[in-house]
């Protein structure tokens, strides 16, 4: 088996988030068990990969930058051996966190979460282009900060 990188996500960041946002949490942290496959390692290190997952959604980068992982690749390697069933669904390779929250979407048969055709959708590169663009955050009200 490949060596993982270990989620490592800034829980002081997250704890104002993840009490306010409890429910959100709960639905991906559920999302991520019914895809997990119990085989592949201990039941207690995947319940800590999924815990650190859906805590890591709630943060302003990508999920990879969220988790304190090296890259989308160490994310998808994660998400690959945690949960295959989900991984193989993501044929369009979109990005982590919102496919997560696509999947939330569909499961509960929402479908004001997604576009009629992803390729027509105005938001399209923000969804599936490459994760090594520039994420905006305001620092100050007026400033700007490149992450």
């Amino acid at each position: 088996m490949p060596e993982l990188a270990t989620p490592r996500p800034d829980w002081r960041a997250l704890a104002e988030r993840m009490q306010r946002r409890r429910d959100e949490v709960d639905d991906v942290l559920s999302l991520l068990l019914e895809h997990a496959d119990m085989a592949v390692g201990p039941a207690d290190e995947l319940r800590q990969v999924s815990w650190a997952m859906a805590c890591a959604t709630l943060g302003d980068g990508h999920l990879w930058q969220d988790m304190g992982l090296p890259s989308r690749e160490a994310l998808s390697q994660l998400i690959s051996h945690w949960f295959p069933a989900l991984a193989a669904r993501n044929t369009q390779h979109m990005r982590w966190k919102k496919f997560l929250y696509k999947q939330l979407c569909l499961r509960e048969e929402l479908s004001i979460c997604r576009s009629p055709t992803c390729e027509a959708c105005s938001e399209h590169s923000a969804c599936f282009g490459p994760e090594n663009t520039p994420i905006v955050v305001l620092a100050q009200p007026g400033e700007v900060q490149r992450v």
